[in-house]
């Protein structure tokens, strides 16, 4: 019983921390840090444990890289806990992608890692889509429905649950989890047309 509260009291305390950040206390991110340091690590351990052997960056590497894009934006208006995650997953998501480019290789079988696109963010050992297919992807589907591309974002690039996910965009999770099947079909069905034009 005793473990809502504190859950709840967690919560409150990194809403206060993101206002007090947005409107200007620069030591407000650093008292921060520690609170969302867990959730920002276990979704780089799990990008970390999917890349290929000789993968340069480390999941510290990246939640620091997080923490330097957050430092950059200066004042951002975050209203809780979920909007917070919310932009680290996009953050997250562009540091991969730009990673991703920079090895400059998007040839099937290249240096470019690859990405099961399922669930459980397995990846499979049979070819799949690489990470910059899936942004493009993404961003595609994004014009054509913006909040099943978001469900997508917040689980696949930010790691989130299906319940964090539907705190973050004030739905249920059954909706979440409707948006997410859908969101994954469009998305298969446009990474192998991807695949077959290579």
């Amino acid at each position: 019983m005793s473990r809502a509260p504190t859950r709840n009291t967690a919560r409150h305390q990194v809403t206060v921390l993101l206002q007090a950040w947005g409107s200007g206390d620069e030591t407000a991110l650093q008292a921060l840090t520690p609170l969302v340091e867990p959730h920002l690590r276990r979704v780089a351990q799990t990008y970390m444990r999917r890349e290929r052997a000789g993968q340069t960056l480390q999941p510290t590497a990246l939640v620091n890289e997080v923490y330097l894009r957050l430092a950059d934006l200066g004042h951002v208006n975050l209203r809780d806990r979920a909007h917070f995650f919310t932009l680290s997953a996009r953050l997250m998501r562009r540091i991969l992608v730009d990673v991703a480019r920079a090895k400059g290789n998007r040839k099937r079988g290249g240096d470019v890692r690859r990405v099961s696109f399922d669930e459980g963010l397995v990846v499979s050992t049979e070819p799949g889509a690489d990470l910059v297919a899936v942004d493009e992807a993404l961003a595609a589907f994004a014009i054509v429905d913006p909040r099943r591309a978001h469900v997508v974002e917040l689980r696949f690039f930010g790691g989130l649950t299906v319940d964090e996910t539907a705190a973050a965009l004030k739905v249920s999770p059954e909706t979440v989890m409707r948006d997410w099947k859908v969101a994954k079909a469009w998305l298969a069905r446009e990474l192998a047309k991807g695949d077959r034009h290579d």
